[in-house]
């Protein structure tokens, strides 16, 4: 039959795509022991592309919404994990916010490691309150309702709600609106001991931030700096103002 070899062509395909599938799959179970916070993806590979991998529909023409086979084993086996492919991680704000996610789910980790105690989930939150504001009021809001009540809850729902609710809240993209309102936020803290001057300064670095004009680290250095000279100690500790230094090393080396 003049269609035997595409017949035979279309077998081999689901056939190495049945193996490709079931590898990817052991695969991913023994990286479980790798403790991974973050995936990079190769864009358009068959295998390992995140996004818009080509592939053929029902009339065997190329579309290019596809998922790599090994990529899809990874996102539905780690789907809380920070996941990107490599060229989009060559846009600034792509890349930033992988970076964090990467450090904060590191850092959550840690947290769980320890004996879960309510106190180790409320001094988690407390670091990262304003990093979770820069990225969405409603899940700073949520969160913050779940940690205020969830002292007498089974530990282990509550951990896992918390889990859930923070890698979608650093999924969301942060922008100068978001940041400018953490900045006034802070600001808030020092309105009774700065001087009129101190305060005028810092609202001018938080109004050039927000026009554009300059980067976020300027307002954030004076905020910190302020910080230290005026002993405010929820501010000192808060992730957002003082990330991991080999997070804000990575940040700023590609800034």
């Amino acid at each position: 039959s003049p269609d035997a070899p595409r017949l035979m062509s279309t077998k081999t395909r689901v056939e190495h795509t049945d193996r490709m599938i079931a590898w990817a799959r052991g695969r991913v179970r023994a990286l479980e022991t790798e403790a991974l916070c973050g995936f990079i993806f190769k864009k358009s590979s068959p295998s390992c592309g995140m996004m818009r991998v080509k592939v053929f529909d029902s009339e065997n023409r190329p579309v290019f919404k596809g998922t790599g086979l090994f990529a899809r084993a990874v996102l539905d086996h780690f789907p809380l994990m920070p996941a990107e492919e490599d060229e989009r991680l060559h846009d600034p704000a792509i890349r930033e916010n992988f970076i964090e996610r990467v450090f904060t789910l590191k850092r959550w980790r840690d947290c769980r490691r320890a004996p879960r105690r309510f106190r180790e989930l409320v001094a988690f939150h407390t670091r990262h309150k304003l990093l979770i504001l820069s990225h969405s009021t409603k899940a700073y809001q949520v969160m913050g309702k779940l940690v205020a009540g969830g002292e007498g809850s089974d530990p282990r729902h509550v951990f896992q709600v918390y889990e859930n609710l923070l890698t979608a809240a650093l999924a969301l993209p942060s922008t100068v609106k978001k940041n400018v309102n953490v900045l006034q936020h802070m600001a808030g803290y020092f309105k009774r001991v700065l001087t009129a001057a101190e305060k005028q300064e810092m609202q001018h670095l938080i109004d050039r931030y927000h026009q554009g004009l300059i980067p976020l680290i300027e307002p954030l250095d004076l905020i910190n700096r302020y910080a230290n000279q005026y002993d405010q100690p929820y501010l000192k500790e808060q992730v957002y103002l003082n990330p991991d230094p080999i997070e804000g090393k990575l940040k700023l080396a590609h800034s």
